[in-house]
C-alpha cells in the first residue's frame, strides 16, 4: 500500500480523497493555489505545496508544478478526484513516466472513452448498445444525408469533451445548417475540436449510469445504477439511487452486460457507463474514467467506500467483493448545493456568514466551506453535496425535506430553495420525471413570474 498520496483537486473531493487516505493509513499531500491558502483540504491533509496563483492553467492544471509538488514530498501517487486533470491521458502518462502511480485507469482507457467517435465504436464492438447514429465524425457535405438515414429529430455532439459544450438539436432538416455551425463553434471553442457526430435524438429518456470497478486480476463488478434525469443545460443537479423507472431485472441484465463488456477492454479502476433509457432500452452516451460526482449515493446503498478501492486497486490489490457480495439496501438522493442563485443559476461567489449542516440517521453533506469562508471566483461554484438515505424511496424524500429545511448556508445565494421546491414536486415525488423534466419546470416557473 502507498505511504503518501498527492491530491490533484480542490474543494470537497479532495477532502473525501484525504478522509479515505486517513482511515488506511495513508499520509496526504494536498496541492493549492493562493487563492486557496486557506482551504479546508489544506489544513486537513498532512503536507500542503502552492503551485501558482488562482488561474486555473497556471495552478490545478499545472502539470509541471503538480509532478515537483510529488517530487519534493515524496508522495508515491496520485489521486486526481474529478474535472482538472481526472480525463487528461498525457497526465496520466507523464505521471507513470515519473514513476509515480496514477490512481485511475490506463491512460489508453482514458483517451479511448475520452473520444466519442472511439468509445461509442469500442463500446459497441464489445456488446454495449449504442443510439443509432452516424458512427463517426459528419462533414457539413455529407450531414443531410446521414440525418436523413438516422431519421428527424438528430442530436449534433462534440467528438471531444463533454458537459453539455457542443450539443445542439436539429428538430428538421431546415434546422440542420445552424444546429451544425453552432455546435462546431462550441466544440471549437471550448475543445480546439470542432469535429462532431450525429445521433439520434431520444424524446423522453432517462439519464442511467452504472458504477463499476474493475483490478488487475480481471475481475470487474457493478454497484447498480443512478438515475441522474435531473439536470439543466446537460449539468446533473439531483441524483438517485437507485432508479425509479428501473426494476431488478433490468438492473441485473444491464449490469451483467456492462461488467462482461468492461472484462473484455481490460479497464482498471473505477468507472461509470453513462446510458440514455427510454422504453425499457439502455443506448450509451459515454463512459466516465473517473470519480463521479454523485459516488456518495452508490456509497449509501452498497456500504462500499468506492474512493478506498480506487487506491486499493491501484496499489495493485484485487477486489475483496465477488458480484454476488454486492447488496442493495434502501435508497439515497444527493442535492448538488452550489453558490448559485436557485431559478437563474447566476454564480454567487462571496463570504458565508452562516453555517449550519443538517444531522441525524442517513444524512451526510459533503463540502469543503465553513462560517467565514470566502467562496473564491475562479473554481466551479459548488459549496457541498447533501446525500440522504433512507429504507425506501419515499422515506427518503421525507428525510431530504427534513434535511434541506435544516442546512443554513448564509451570506450567498445557493440551490438549496430549489431542492426546497422540487423534493414537494408531484412528478419529483411519483418518480416520474426524464432529462428534460427540469428545463421545462424552470421554464414554467420563470413564465409564472412575468
Amino acid at each position: 500500500m502507498f505511504e503518501k498520496v498527492l491530491i490533484a483537486n480542490r474543494g470537497e473531493i479532495a477532502l473525501r480523497i484525504i478522509r479515505a487516505c486517513r482511515e488506511m493509513g495513508i499520509s496526504t499531500v494536498a496541492i493549492h493555489s493562493t487563492a486557496d491558502s486557506n482551504a479546508m483540504h489544506v489544513r486537513m491533509a498532512d503536507e500542503s505545496v502552492c503551485i501558482g496563483p488562482p488561474a486555473i492553467p497556471q495552478s490545478y492544471l499545472n502539470i509541471p508544478a503538480i509532478i515537483a509538488a510529488c517530487e519534493i514530498t515524496g508522495a508515491e501517487a496520485i489521486h486526481p478526484g474529478y474535472g482538472f486533470l481526472s480525463e487528461n491521458a498525457r497526465f496520466a502518462e507523464i505521471v507513470k513516466e515519473h514513476g509515480i502511480t496514477f490512481i485511475g485507469p490506463t491512460s489508453e482507457h482514458i483517451r479511448m472513452m475520452g473520444d466519442k467517435i472511439t468509445a461509442i465504436q469500442a463500446v459497441k464492438a464489445v456488446g454495449i448498445p449504442t443510439v443509432p447514429g452516424s458512427g463517426g465524425a459528419v462533414e457539413d457535405k455529407d450531414a443531410a444525408q446521414v440525418a436523413a438515414r438516422i431519421g428527424y429529430p438528430v442530436l449534433i455532439k462534440a467528438t471531444a469533451g463533454g458537459g453539455g459544450r457542443g450539443m445542439r438539436v436539429a428538430q428538421t432538416a431546415a434546422d440542420l445548417a445552424l444546429a451544425l455551425s453552432t455546435a462546431r463553434a462550441e466544440a471549437k471553442a471550448a475543445f480546439g475540436n470542432d469535429q462532431v457526430y450525429m445521433e439520434k435524438y431520444l424524446q423522453k429518456p432517462r439519464h442511467i449510469e452504472i458504477q463499476v470497478l474493475a483490478d488487475s486480476q480481471g475481475h470487474v463488478i457493478h454497484l447498480g445504477e443512478r438515475d441522474c434525469s435531473l439536470q439543466r443545460r446537460h449539468q446533473k443537479v439531483w441524483e438517485e439511487a437507485g432508479s425509479p423507472a428501473l426494476n431488478a431485472q433490468q438492473r441485473n441484465d444491464i449490469g451483467r452486460v456492462v461488467t462482461k463488456a468492461l472484462s473484455k477492454l481490460g479497464y482498471l479502476g473505477a468507472g461509470t457507463i453513462e446510458f440514455l433509457f427510454e422504453d425499457g432500452e439502455f443506448y450509451f452516451i459515454e463512459m466516465n474514467t473517473r470519480l463521479q460526482v454523485e459516488h456518495p449515493v452508490t456509497e449509501a446503498i452498497t456500504g462500499i467506500d468506492i474512493v478506498r478501492e480506487q487506491i486499493r486497486i491501484a496499489a495493485g490489490g484485487a477486489l475483496e467483493l465477488h458480484q454476488s457480495d454486492v447488496t442493495f439496501s434502501g435508497h439515497a438522493i444527493e442535492c448538488r448545493i452550489n453558490a448559485e442563485n436557485p431559478f437563474t443559476f447566476q454564480p454567487s461567489p462571496g463570504t458565508i456568514t452562516q453555517f449550519h449542516v443538517p444531522g441525524g440517521l442517513g444524512v451526510r453533506f459533503d463540502s469543503a466551506v465553513y462560517s467565514g469562508y470566502r467562496i473564491p471566483p475562479y473554481y466551479d461554484s459548488m459549496a457541498g453535496k447533501l446525500i440522504v438515505h433512507a429504507r425506501n424511496r419515499n422515506e427518503c424524500l421525507l428525510r431530504l425535506r427534513r434535511a434541506l429545511d435544516e442546512l443554513v448556508v448564509g451570506g450567498i445565494e445557493t440551490t438549496i430553495p430549489l431542492f426546497q421546491h422540487l423534493v414537494r414536486e408531484k412528478d419529483i415525488i411519483d418518480g416520474e420525471y426524464n432529462i428534460h423534466w427540469l428545463e421545462q419546470y424552470l421554464a414554467r416557473l420563470k413564465a409564472e413570474k412575468t
